[in-house]
């Protein structure tokens, strides 16, 4: 069942069940009030004739009859009984009286008034005392003709009109439901016309304040977001295969170059010696690339332990520097701190050596002398580790795009890298809810930020 056939039955009985509650009520209330005003008009009636055989001495039934007849104040089957204090039948207007037990009589003479009904015949008992002291007992039953007659005529009336506007409340509910469904037909419509050609495309919604156009603003969001993605996989993509292409392209020259003609086998050495440089270079490249893609797995947060962020740092100080003998790299703590558990959060520990080796490489190839030092703090609740050199420094044109992947400064174009090491190392940070900064001033160097909370969740 579509949503708008589901809203426009579910409105439909909801307006149907009170529109049915409010016609029951009116029908019931009436017939009270009918059945109350009989009884009343039924009780004077047999007051009425009560008090003609109390005033009048000698007066029959037949001459009551006449006298009632002549009012044209008889009701339909009426039948009205009198009895005295032996429980005889003073007065009988119908041809059969209504059958009355003793045990009734005693108790309406004790006060007790009886308004009842069998069938459609309504039923009033009541005493009636007498001059002389005696107590009668009057039971009077009537048709209420007229007044049944209008309750069906009511019950006809509300029926219909509950029929006819359940009609009217299902074509409403129809309309209204098109109308409540319209903007999300008109987002479904706007989301299939969006592919990978026109990811710039946004949904829009007419009504500006409602959810749908609140869905419609989220789902524009995560098209943002897309947006970035598939552009950062494009130019990663074109990058990677542009990286990829120049080492492919020395390799191939190298060995056409050696293939050209007959040599010695110290010139096929050096040939293979070259082509085994540019294949090194690429083993390193592809191997950033797979852990730049590793990063992105959610599944590495489920691998987290605590890990000791100082430990972490000297090993990456041990790998450097037995990887580049001639860079110097220093780890000076700004204050010891009292216990362990102040440097310990929760990662992985394999991927926090590689960001932090990568800015210990990064910071000794850029400065003159190769070397940099690593200061390392505790402020409240989070651990600050800085990275520092006195190189070559960076422009503030370029820190915005220090991070993105094969990022590389026209200035350091003729330092040897591919431009991977800083995307990789702050998508690690990221992922250890951590954070990088960079302040840097050119000819004086720079200095990276890294800030941790303490013990977090990965």
């Amino acid at each position: 069942m579509t949503i708008k056939a589901r809203l426009t039955l579910l409105f439909t009985l909801l307006v149907a069940s009170i529109l049915l509650l409010f016609c029951v009520s009116i029908y019931f209330f009436y017939d009270q009030y009918r059945e109350q005003q009989f009884f009343t008009y039924l009780g004077e009636r047999a007051l009425t004739i009560t008090r003609l055989l109390e005033d009048v001495n000698g007066i029959t039934n037949e001459d009551i009859k006449r006298i009632e007849e002549a009012n044209n104040s008889i009701l339909f089957e009426e039948q009205i009984t009198v009895y005295n204090g032996k429980d005889e039948v003073v007065y009988q207007s119908g041809e059969k009286s209504l059958a009355v037990s003793k045990g009734q009589l005693e108790s309406i003479r004790t006060g007790q008034r009886i308004n009842t009904r069998e069938g459609d015949r309504e039923i009033v008992m009541f005493r009636q005392w007498q001059t002389g002291g005696e107590v009668w007992v009057v039971v009077a039953d009537a048709v209420d003709a007229l007044g049944l007659s209008k309750l069906n005529r009511l019950r006809d009336i509300l029926a219909t009109g509950w029929l006819a506007t359940l009609v009217l409340v299902a074509a409403a509910g129809w309309i209204f439901a098109r109308d409540a469904i319209k903007p999300v037909a008109d987002i479904n419509r706007q989301v299939n016309n969006i592919s990978a050609g026109n990811l710039h495309d946004r949904l829009s919604v007419g009504r500006e304040k409602d959810e749908l156009a609140k869905l419609a603003q989220t789902f524009n969001l995560m098209l943002d977001r897309l947006e970035l993605a598939f552009v950062a996989q494009k130019n990663f993509v074109s990058h990677a295969s542009h990286e990829l292409r120049t080492p492919l392209a020395v390799m191939m020259a190298d060995v056409e170059v050696t293939l050209m003609k007959e040599r010695s086998g110290t010139e096929y050495r050096a040939g293979l010696q070259s082509v085994l440089g540019e294949v090194r270079d690429m083993n390193v490249m592809v191997n950033q690339l797979l852990e730049l893609a590793q990063t992105e797995e959610n599944v590495l947060i489920k691998s987290y332990q605590q890990v000791r962020l100082d430990e972490v740092l000297w090993q990456a100080q041990a790998t450097v520097m037995q990887n580049n003998p001639g860079y110097q790299v220093t780890i000076d703590y700004g204050k010891v701190p009292e216990s362990e558990s102040e440097l310990t959060i929760l990662g992985d520990e394999r991927l926090l050596r590689t960001a932090f080796g990568n800015l210990m490489e990064n910071a000794c190839k850029y400065s003159e002398p190769n070397q940099m030092r690593v200061q390392l703090a505790t402020i409240n609740d989070l651990i600050l580790i800085h990275f520092v050199d006195e190189g070559l420094g960076i422009s503030l044109e370029d820190i915005p795009y220090l991070f993105d992947p094969f990022y590389r400064s026209v200035g350091i174009a003729d330092r040897h890298g591919y431009g991977i090491g800083l995307a990789l190392t702050k998508r690690i940070v990221d992922i250890h809810k951590g954070s990088i900064l960079v302040n840097s001033t050119l000819g004086q160097g720079s200095d990276f930020v890294l800030r941790f909370p303490r013990r977090n969740l990965g």
